[in-house]
């Protein structure tokens, strides 16, 4: 096969399998997205699913998130070993172990309007949950963290959006907002394992989400970069206010009412 014939297949391959509208919002939403991530541990599927899920579907936008991130954030994953109370994380994981298989055949399995109407929701609900300020007090203990996990990895495998329960849970602990960010960015790098398994198993990866991934890595890895680095500049308060405000507004502009905003 000769280069110009292998530049030739490359491209209908890529022509093929990339939506024909929406890539350059795709981007932009990814790079919203990576900000949030790289900044807190958490908040990209609050941002980007329902937005990204309005071009593409839920069934391709949640397996094109679980891609770019773990690709992305393999850097993050180091330090957050370092960091992370570890017995805390394995333990929350073991119980997204069996949360995450049963999210996975929600999304291979339900109807793709009522599953974009479910995403909204519960990214509304999550919303709520992080915004009012309420967190766990109590002492973090083995059934109640696997029970965590075990809610999380629904969440996570039906849509990516298991970050805010678990935030939730070890933001009220005695561990400083660091130490939380290390536990969610390891406990993440876990649980993405348990999701690419079960999304493998589903059949969700399709052509088009390796396509579309090649696309949109570098957006969220530039904002992913940027966050990290806001992290150490910016105000907790401040950039959290922000994250709240762009959540809301996809979760309310990702509504399957509203598709023709984002054609």
């Amino acid at each position: 096969m000769t280069l110009d014939a292998l530049f030739a297949g490359v491209h209908a391959w890529f022509a093929a399998a990339l939506p024909d509208h929406g890539i350059y919002a795709l981007m932009a939403f990814a790079f919203i997205a990576g900000l949030a991530r790289g900044f807190s541990g958490f908040g990209a599927a609050l941002i980007f699913i329902p937005l990204a899920g309005a071009i593409v579907g839920p069934k391709l936008v949640s397996p094109i998130l679980l891609v770019i991130d773990g690709i992305a954030t393999l850097g993050m994953i180091p330090p957050a070993w370092r960091g992370a109370n570890r017995p805390e994380v394995f333990v929350m994981a073991a119980g997204a172990a069996l949360g995450v298989p049963s999210g996975t055949a929600m999304l291979a399995l339900l109807d793709p309007l009522l599953l974009r109407w479910s995403i909204t929701i519960i990214a509304i609900a999550l919303l709520a949950l992080l915004a009012s300020g309420w967190r766990y007090h109590g002492a973090p203990s083995a059934p109640l963290s696997s029970g965590v996990g075990l809610i999380a990895g629904l969440f996570s495998g039906a849509a990516q959006l298991g970050g805010p329960p678990v935030v939730a849970y070890w933001l009220g602990g005695k561990s400083d907002f660091t130490r939380v960010r290390a536990n969610v960015v390891l406990y993440f790098s876990i649980s993405s394992v348990f999701s690419a398994i079960s999304y493998y198993v589903g059949g969700l990866f399709v052509p088009a989400v390796f396509a579309l991934t090649a696309v949109i890595l570098p957006s969220y890895a530039v904002g992913l970069y940027g966050g990290s680095k806001l992290f150490g500049l910016a105000e907790e308060r401040t950039f959290r206010i922000a994250c709240y405000i762009l959540i809301a507004a996809a979760a309310i502009i990702g509504m399957p009412l509203l598709d023709g905003v984002l054609r």
